[in-house]
């Protein structure tokens, strides 16, 4: 196994007194997440290579890269949902795996390929969720109320969740999530498949959330989505974390983050139409 992530790009991996700033911005407040030496491979394949990565408390976060870079791994081994090989991972100073009912107490989860109780409603999905998280039977039913009505699902609460659309079913999700007001809020490809209306709704959500504080860590590989809500960026590739950093920092004197990014990944350059000389042209 390699030892350390390979670093390249224009912007390498904040360390010693920087990297500590960037990490506790106010000067004192500990980090949201702290990853060390995480590891994962299924069969033959390495899926993620010994990421070590300090997330912010209190900030917007991106963790981008292209498909099958290893950001669903990833938050799946942060959040619990998945074991590594090995390493470790912090969430607020505990350790995911040590202490899980004080971890997933402090965590919202939107995981990709969401799985819901179909046949509940939305409403009841919401009630069944909070009343599991301990919270009380009134509490849970004000909260739901407010989050269907933010979220425009007020007129389709007594509706089937299985009769969702995918922008609904991704908003009640993130309503569950949002629920027993976590700390941390993990989202896997939350705009995925989400009609513009549905993201707009659920962006003004977020940002409504972490101005109040609270982190938001996101996986995406749109660099454009990334740059517009984002104040904190770590980039993965091939397992690796090739740069990570305030989004200043990672963008570095590229004119975009999608620039950067695909420098970082190693992509700038490469031709999409080599050995394509048939395709076009009502060539035959």
């Amino acid at each position: 196994m390699d030892s350390e992530p390979e670093q390249s790009g224009p912007v390498g991996r904040g360390d010693g007194a920087e990297g500590a700033a960037d990490a506790s911005p106010d000067g004192g407040r500990p980090p949201a997440v702290r990853i060390q030496g995480l590891w994962k491979k299924f069969g033959e394949q390495t899926a993620v290579s010994g990421i070590d990565l300090t997330l912010p408390a209190g900030r917007f976060i991106g963790l981008v890269g292209p498909n099958g870079a290893g950001k669903t791994t990833t938050l799946s081994m942060v959040t619990g949902l998945l074991r590594p090989d090995a390493g470790q991972v912090e969430i607020g100073g505990h350790d995911v795996w040590r202490d899980p009912v004080a971890v997933k107490s402090r965590i919202g989860v939107l995981p990709e390929g969401l799985r819901l109780f179909e046949r509940l409603s939305g409403r009841e999905l919401l009630g069944y969720t909070g009343r599991l998280r301990g919270l009380p039977g009134d509490e849970v039913d004000k909260r739901a109320g407010q989050l269907l009505e933010v979220l425009d699902l007020s007129g389709a609460q007594h509706k089937l969740v299985v009769d969702y659309s995918t922008g609904m079913r991704k908003k009640i999700g993130l309503a569950a999530a949002l629920l027993h007001n976590p700390e941390i809020l993990f989202l896997d490809e939350p705009f995925e498949g989400v009609d513009p209306v549905s993201a707009q709704t659920i962006r003004g959500v977020l940002e409504r959330y972490t101005a109040s504080g609270a982190t938001v860590i996101f996986s995406s590989h749109v660099m454009e989505l990334v740059e517009s809500l984002c104040d904190w960026v770590a980039v993965i590739a091939a397992g690796k974390i090739r740069a990570d950093g305030p989004l200043e920092r990672v963008r570095g004197e590229a004119p975009s983050l999608h620039e950067a990014f695909l420098g970082l990944v190693g992509a700038s350059g490469r031709g999409a139409g080599q050995n394509l000389d048939w395709l076009g042209g009502g060539a035959r």
